[in-house]
Formats: C-alpha cells, structure tokens, sequence
C-alpha cells in the first residue's frame, strides 16, 4: 500500500473519529439541556428519586435545622427512605469553609491580616508582586483552578483518581514564585490552588502541617468528632488517596458525617464562635452566576472568606465535590436555618447535591 493511500486512511479514519466526538458532544448538549429544562419543575423527592434510580449503592444524607429542630432523612435506591445512619462522605470543596474558618482565627488572634501578601509569610523569592489573603479567599486574586504538574501524569498512570494526590507543599510554592500576576481584583475564577496556598500560610504562622493544624482546630474549636483530614477509609466507596503532607488538602481533603456537619453549620449560622462571623461578611462582589447556576436558583452574588453570598436569597453557602461524592451546606443567618446535603455520587451525575440544597433552602425560607 502506498504511503499516499496510507495517509488517506488516517485522514479518514481521524475525520470519522472527530465526526463522532462531535455527535457524543451534540448529544450531551441536548440532554443537558433537556435536563436544565426539567430539573425546575422537579419536587425535591423526584429529584431524589430520579438521581438514586437503580443504584443499589446510593446513599444521600439530607439534614435541616429549622427553628431550632434538626431533621435527617437518608435515601437509597430509587430514593427509598432509609434507616438513619451516619455514612462517611468525602466533603470535597467544602473543605475550603474549613481552611476559611482556620484562617479567621489566626486574623483574630493578629497573626495575619486579609490585606496581607502571600509574601510576608511564605518562603518565596522577592518578586515584584504576590496576591493579598483577601484576594486569593475571594477568588479574584488571578490564580487559575490548578497547574499542570508531572504527578498529575503519574496519577493517571497509576489510576490515582485524585489528580492532587502527592503533589508537594514545595512544587506548589514553586509554582507560586513562577506565575506572573498584576496587583489588581481579577475577575471570579474558583481556585483550588489558591486556597492551598492559603493551608500553606497557615502552617508558617502556626508552624504546624495542615493535617496537624487542621485535625486539631475541628477537635478543640469545632467540637466535632467525625470530621477528619482523609485517610481513604470510611463506611462508603471510591474515597480518594492522599498523602499526610500533600499540598492540595486545604482545598478539598476532609471526610465528614451528617451529625457533624449540621453542627458546623449551626456553629456558622449563630456564630457562637465569634471570629467565624468574619467569613461571613461580604468582602468581594463577584457577579459569578452562571447560566446553569442561574436556572437552578443558585447565585454567586459576592464572597466572604471562601463562603459564596446569594444575596438575591440571603444565603450563605458552599459545595463540594470529588469523583464519587458532592456536597452541599447552605444557611440563612437572619431566619436561622440551614441546609446540608451529603451524596456519595459524583458531582456530575443526573443532579447534583447543590440543586437539592439550594431547592430545600428555598422552600424552607418560603415556609
């Protein structure tokens, strides 16, 4: 066979392959957009039901606090209601209210100040500019989601679903040091980096690992006894692996339970610890609602230290998601009620917990 025939059957072999990547992408588009057009009408039992249809494995855990009653409520398979128990949920993102929380104590005790500079703590060499706390909290400080390093590709290799895992406290300062930013308010941009260089702050003004400072703040502040950095075990599947010192923690690496969960959200809501308010007071307008956000009734108005504000609703909250879980906690101050929503599926399967949440919220409020 000819080189030229040759190169004709690659021609038409990756233009087959590329017509098909376009119809799978086609495809996708209009069920998401059948699906953003039926979730509104949807009760929260069928959207419960219609996430857990045929999976044997499914475990969502619903708690409220309404005036001042707790209520917990966990689904199954085909959104049957099943006997209350506490299951053990990889809480994703939702680590980041944590980190926040950690990080108002330390203002509150005048070891860091929100205007600050990275640089003033952090070991990094004397470049023009770094972002202050508040910009990196608010995620208006120009840091992208994450950066490409080489253990990602051997993550891949060796079929490590956390793509973070094993990436170090010094590769990810290297990064810091190499990246180039202005001195000015970006637009929104979620940053997982970020806020892992925020765990990194906290460990030079405590002078402790963020697995130490952390696990101890939730025992001896939070009053929580489920709520710990992963280890990879829990009553549930799928968790991630992570190393004790590795980077990205901060950002998303703690499990939690129910019960632990609705008292964090209680300690946020009444702030019974002072220094907690401070997360919550608006700090950044960032006019980040998406589109599909915005069908869902869910908005990102402005941010206070990692929580987002919908001011449209008076709700604080946040999400988390990892391969096999997502998560959601949101509250309203001034009525004193809360929502937590815990899934041990994948952020985006059928839908997501911060649909649920955000639905519950609202009818709560209305009620």
């Amino acid at each position: 066979m000819s080189k030229i025939k040759v190169g004709r059957k690659r021609i038409r072999i990756l233009g087959i392959i590329l017509v098909i990547l376009a119809l799978g992408a086609l495809i996708f588009w209009f069920v998401m957009r059948y699906q953003m057009g039926i979730i509104p009408k949807m009760t929260l039992n069928e959207m419960i039901a219609y996430t857990t249809k045929g999976k044997e494995e499914a475990r969502i855990t619903i708690g409220t606090i309404k005036d001042g009653q707790v209520t917990i409520t966990v689904y199954g398979k085909d959104g049957a209601v099943l006997p209350e128990q506490a299951y053990d949920y990889e809480i994703g993102s939702l680590t980041k209210t944590f980190t926040s929380s950690l990080l108002c104590k330390a203002i509150e005790e005048e070891k860091v100040a929100l205007t600050d500079s990275i640089g003033l703590y952090l070991p990094l060499s004397d470049n023009p500019y770094y972002p202050s706390l508040k910009r990196i909290v608010t995620h208006t400080s120009g840091y992208k989601g994450y950066y490409w390093e080489w253990q990602m590709a051997a993550n891949f290799f060796h079929r490590q679903e956390n793509d973070f895992y094993g990436i170090s406290e010094t590769s990810l300062l290297k990064k810091v040091e190499a990246i180039s930013l202005k001195d000015k308010d970006y637009s929104f941009r979620y940053s997982n980096f970020g806020i892992s260089v925020i765990g990194a702050v906290l460990e030079q003004v405590y002078h402790k690992s963020y697995t130490e400072l952390m696990n101890e703040f939730i025992q001896d502040d939070l009053k929580l006894l489920n709520t710990r950095i992963s280890d990879g075990t829990g009553n549930l599947s799928g968790y991630w692996n992570w190393e004790e010192e590795d980077a990205y923690l901060p950002a998303g690496g703690l499990i939690s339970d129910i019960y632990d969960m609705l008292d964090y959200a209680r300690i946020h809501m009444t702030e019974q610890i002072p220094y907690l308010a401070l997360s919550h007071q608006k700090i950044a307008d960032i006019n980040a609602t998406t589109k599909q956000y915005g069908k869902m009734g869910i908005r990102m108005d402005a941010a206070g230290i990692c929580w987002m504000i919908d001011e449209e609703n008076n709700i604080i909250w946040h999400n988390g998601g990892t391969s096999h879980f997502n998560s959601y906690l949101g509250f309203d101050k001034d009525k004193q009620m809360a929502v937590v929503v815990l899934s041990n599926m994948a952020p985006g399967y059928r839908i997501p917990a911060t649909v649920m949440g955000a639905r519950l919220m609202k009818e709560l409020q209305s009620q």
